[in-house]
């Protein structure tokens, strides 16, 4: 059974709607999966949103889910750490360094074009060489800073967008854009069983 942890900010939103969606579309598709979140700047015990709530109830999803903070135990549960924003990946990363090779943003987990992986591949690449030179004292080369910009530039936004504070409108969208996501999660899940 894969054990997914989802992460936003407070955990009050984004990452227990893509538990609680995880967690309904896998048990209707027949997929074992267990599914957690957490926030990196979440405060314990909080309630979700009430918007978030509503969404989920709409999705006959009636979990009562309260937030909580990233901790070790939780990072180490997970076989995969899908954040909803690349500065969430980042925070992952920088938090929990040796957790790096199973951490992604859930829209670029579920990305199947090649060139787009690739160049993914190679923009890892260059932040992990920045934060070392930075931890150095170092910087970038300018061949390493125009390469980054220059892919930078060239990748699409694997964010989804953050309701947080606004409508229920608001909310709608950022669900349909996780549920969009988990649904090719699934599939690629189930294809990874099937082979």
């Amino acid at each position: 059974m894969k054990h997914i942890l989802f992460v936003c900010t407070g955990n009050t939103c984004r990452s227990p709607m893509a538990e609680a969606l995880l967690r309904k579309m896998a048990k209707d598709r027949g997929i074992a999966v267990e599914a957690r979140s957490a926030g990196v700047a979440a405060m314990d015990g909080l309630s979700m949103s009430r918007h978030a709530e509503a969404v989920l109830r709409d999705h006959e999803i009636d979990d009562r889910l309260t937030s909580k903070s990233l901790k070790r135990d939780a990072v180490e549960w997970s076989d995969l750490i899908l954040t909803l924003t690349q500065s969430h990946k980042q925070q992952v990363i920088r938090n929990f360094p040796q957790a790096a090779d199973k951490v992604y943003t859930l829209k670029e987990y579920v990305e199947d074009d090649e060139g787009v992986l690739n160049d993914l591949k190679e923009l890892d690449g260059l932040y992990a060489t920045w934060e070392v030179k930075r931890s150095l004292g170092q910087e970038l080369t300018n061949e390493e800073r125009e390469r980054l910009i220059e892919i930078q530039q060239r990748v699409p936004s694997f964010d989804i967008s953050d309701p947080f504070g606004g409508s229920r409108e608001d909310y709608d969208l950022a669900a349909a854009e996780i549920r969009a996501a988990i649904e090719r999660l699934l599939d690629k899940l189930e294809a990874y069983r099937a082979s």
